[in-house]
Parts: structure tokens; C-alpha cells; sequence
């Protein structure tokens, strides 16, 4: 991964990673001013040797060097914890205490410097003495030799312990510090661990790791689509409209040299919001003066006609058995476009669709339209969309931004490929506003600051536009 990555990944997680750092900080806190103030104590040793003269004390001072290290690690014994409990008559035992304590021999000296913390500081104060008088003690008994009173090494109090009245711990802006920088750091490494373990499609690279077939357009996420999922009725200018447009106008390159084409619009799995867009597909087609025409072929969950307010009791199904003719089946929505819906629901969708019938429908539908927008199943639960892409020119396979895995996608385009079908282009539906599919972010908006009267220009001279191209359709019937 390069820097431009975990970039990346950090912008997209900057929420989750926030919320991990507030409740490391959140957590230091409750600690930090929940826990019991400790107070500390020190007492310094010096381990002398006697010498008559320079060499002896020479030699003296490095013998106590090498002893005072031994004496550090005796302030760790039981038994010298047993010694200060019973002249200080600790309620601790002998363990309970040793936590408490700790010795460092300063670095090139005979110095030793025992330390006490206790949640009291006069109590610290008091075990800090006790410990280095018993130490005092511990090494005169240690180091006098058998049957003489004076011993050739010893230890002396040159500081006693002191009072110390501002405790040690805890460290609030420490503390707090510390789980700030941690809190980043765990919220950053667990946004990395979910990239990495992420196999849902998000990039352009995601598509070709999946499929050779080019991504052809990406839709932007709107939280208003349930309520208005048309673009027809949203401004021209809106950045959902350009969206429609731009992959309309992608659309025209796919079968340069057919003048009509047939496209059956897919996906992997349901909720990937494949019929929302095959509908509003259709409608920027038609609004740039196509001769378009969508046909439903859903028809287990037929959707596409009632998403545009017209009726889908009568249909492909009813064209199909030659109870109506395709001309008194066919609906025109106001934008022009034209619907033939799914009809009523049958209980074998998928012999209907490989049936005769069906294929002389596509052939008629070709003679009269320039595009012809197929809205089918989704590929891996049923077989239906496969089976009408072999007979169309081919599938747009629609995939939802972070929700579509790679395995689904390569799994759809194995299907077509089962029956000899292409995958013509891949449109990423519903990406984010900021670091969309093409590396650089969704969203047109940027270069329509408008005005209410600005805006209102816009959408007449975009309307304009559209209509002209509406006309011209219309002419070339």
C-alpha cells in the first residue's frame, strides 16, 4: 500500500476513527481520576569499604560497586519485607509490600536509592526510613565475618526519606496524552485491517480484478432517492442528472456499428439498485432524442412500470401468450419514453424468456427502436437475465458501492460467459460524494455554483437541449 492509500483509508474512516480515539481518551480519563492517588518516597544508601590508604579505597570503591548491585536486588527479599512489617507494624504481607517498592543503583557510583509508593505519603515517608535503616542493618549482618564485630563493608543513610505531598500518579495530561495517541493509533490500525479484509467493490480496480468489461458510469449516493427516485424530477443541473448523462453518453460508444441495440440491465444480487437504474437510464436516453424503449422483464419482482406511474398489469407476459399485440401493450411515459411492463407474473419466468416468442419480440423491438433498456433479475439467484443478454447484445451489470463483493461480481460475469453472453460495462451505483470510483470523487456539482436565477437559466437551456434532441428522435421515426 502506498502513502496515497492509507490516505485514503484514513479520510473514508475519519468517523470510526474518531470514535475509537474518543473512547481511548474517554476510558484514560475514567481511569485517571477514578484511581487512587499514589505518593512516593525516596531514601539514598552509600556502600562504603574502609582503606588505609589511596590503592585500598581505589580498590574499595570498585569492590562496593560490584556489592551495591547485589544490595539493589536484596530490596526485593521476603524476608527483609518481613523485617520492616514487624518494626513498623505493617497490616500488609510480605508480597503486598515488595509491590510497593523498588531500588536503583545510580549508574557509575555506590549510591543506592530505595523508593516507596503508597497511597498515604506519610506512610510512604515511614516504610521509605524503615526500609533503609533494615537495610543498613541487612548489610552489616551480611558482610561482617565470623567472630568479628566490625564489618569491612557498609551502608549509610546520607539522605533520609522525604515527605512528598504531590503524588506521582496518576498524570492526567500524561495519561490522557497517551490514550489520545493511542486511541489514533488503534481507530487507524483497525480502518487499515478492514480495508485489507474489505473484498467489496470500490474502485475502477476492484472491476478489473472481476471482469474485463469497462466501468461505464458511477452513480452517486442520494439520500433522496426514495422519495424521488426520477431524475426527471430533479433540477438539470443536479449532480444525479450528470451522473445519467455522462454514462448515456458512455452508452454510445459500446456497438458502434449497430444502429440498434438491445442492452439487458442486471445485476449480481438484489438491493443493488439495478432497476432504478435501467429507469432512469432510459429516461436520459429518451430525453436526448433516442428512440428508447424499456421493456420488464423482471418478472418475478417487476418494478420498472410502477416506478414510473403506469401500469404493468399488461405487458410482456400478455404480448408473449398473443393475448395484445406489442403496439396496444406499449405505454409512453410523459418524458417520451417508452414502457412495455412486465405483465402478469408467471409462474415459469424462464422458459418464457427462452421461448420463441421472445425472441421474435427483441427482433421486433430492434426494427423499431434505436436502444431497448431490458430490466431483469439479478444473475447469481435465478438464471433469467443470462438467458435474455444471450439473446440482447449483451448486460450492463449494475454493482452497489462497498456492498457488492468481488466474488459476486466475478460470479455474475461467469454466468453470462456460461451462456456464451458478454458483459458489456459495469455501472458503480451508489458511491460516496468524496472518493468515488474514479480515484479523483463523485460529483459534478463543483462547476454549477448557481444562483436561484442562474439555476433557473440552467434548467431551461439543459430542457432546451433535451427537447431538441427529443424533436430530432421524433423526425427520424
Amino acid at each position: 500500500m502506498t502513502l496515497r492509500d492509507y490516505l485514503r483509508i484514513i479520510r473514508s474512516a475519519w468517523l470510526s476513527i474518531a470514535i475509537v480515539t474518543l473512547l481511548c481518551v474517554a476510558m484514560s480519563a475514567a481511569y485517571t481520576f477514578t484511581v487512587a492517588p499514589q505518593y512516593e518516597s525516596s531514601a539514598r544508601l552509600f556502600v562504603s569499604t574502609q582503606g588505609s590508604d589511596t590503592n585500598d579505597a581505589y580498590t574499595g570503591g570498585l569492590y562496593s560497586q560490584q556489592r551495591v548491585a547485589s544490595y539493589a536486588d536484596l530490596i526485593q527479599s521476603r524476608e527483609l519485607a518481613g523485617d520492616v512489617i514487624d518494626e513498623l507494624g505493617l497490616d500488609l504481607t510480605p508480597p503486598q509490600l515488595l509491590g510497593r517498592v523498588s531500588a536503583t543503583v545510580v549508574p557509575d557510583t555506590v549510591n543506592l536509592e530505595i523508593s516507596v509508593e503508597d497511597s498515604d505519603a506519610q506512610n510512604a515517608q515511614r516504610i521509605a526510613q524503615g526500609y533503609a535503616e533494615a537495610m543498613v542493618a541487612l548489610v552489616r549482618e551480611l558482610e561482617t565475618p565470623p567472630g568479628q564485630t566490625v564489618a569491612p563493608i557498609k551502608a549509610t543513610i546520607v539522605d533520609p526519606a522525604d515527605f512528598n505531598d504531590a503524588p506521582v500518579s496518576p498524570q492526567p495530561v500524561r495519561n490522557i496524552a497517551l490514550g489520545l495517541i493511542l486511541g489514533a493509533l488503534l481507530g487507524i490500525g483497525i480502518a487499515i485491517l478492514r480495508d485489507l479484509l474489505d473484498s467489496t467493490v470500490k474502485s475502477a480496480d476492484d472491476i478489473a480484478g472481476a471482469t474485463d468489461a469497462p466501468l461505464i458510469g458511477a452513480i452517486g449516493y442520494d439520500a433522496s432517492v426514495r422519495n424521488d427516485p426520477l431524475i426527471t424530477t430533479l433540477p438539470s443541473h443536479a449532480p444525479r442528472v450528470e451522473a445519467f448523462r455522462v454514462l448515456r453518453t458512455n452508452l454510445q460508444f459500446i456497438d458502434l456499428d449497430k444502429t440498434s441495440k438491445i442492452f439487458v440491465g442486471t445485476s449480481a444480487v438484489p438491493g443493488e439498485g439495478k432497476t432504478t437504474t435501467m429507469v432512469n437510464l432510459s429516461l436520459a436516453l429518451a430525453q436526448g432524442g433516442e428512440r428508447t424503449l424499456l421493456i420488464e422483464c423482471d418478472l418475478r419482482r417487476p418494478k420498472a412500470a410502477a416506478s414510473l406511474g403506469l401500469d404493468s398489469s399488461i405487458g410482456v407476459t400478455t404480448v408473449l401468450l398473443g393475448r395484445v399485440t406489442l403496439a396496444d401493450a406499449v405505454q409512453t411515459h410523459e418524458s417520451g419514453l417508452d414502457v412495455l411492463g412486465g405483465g402478469a407474473i408467471p409462474p415459469n419466468p424462464a422458459e418464457l424468456i427462452q421461448s420463441a416468442a421472445m425472441k421474435d419480440l427483441l427482433a421486433e423491438v430492434r426494427e423499431q427502436y434505436d436502444v431497448v433498456l431490458i430490466d431483469a433479475p439479478p444473475l447469481l439467484p435465478v438464471t433469467d437475465a443470462a438467458l435474455l443478454s444471450a439473446q440482447a447484445d449483451g448486460a450492463l451489470v449494475v454493482v452497489r458501492h462497498g456492498k457488492t463483493t468481488v466474488d459476486q461480481l466475478n460470479g455474475a460475469v461467469r454466468r453470462l460467459e456460461q451462456v456464451d453472453a458478454a458483459a458489456l460495462g459495469v455501472v458503480l451505483n451508489m458511491t460516496p460524494k468524496a472518493g468515488g470510483a474514479y480515484g479523483y470523487g463523485y460529483g459534478y456539482g463543483y462547476g454549477y455554483g448557481y444562483g436561484p436565477e442562474e439555476g433557473r437559466r440552467a434548467d431551461r437551456s439543459a430542457k432546451d437541449s433535451d427537447d431538441d434532441g427529443a424533436r430530432r428522435g421524433k423526425r427520424s421515426r
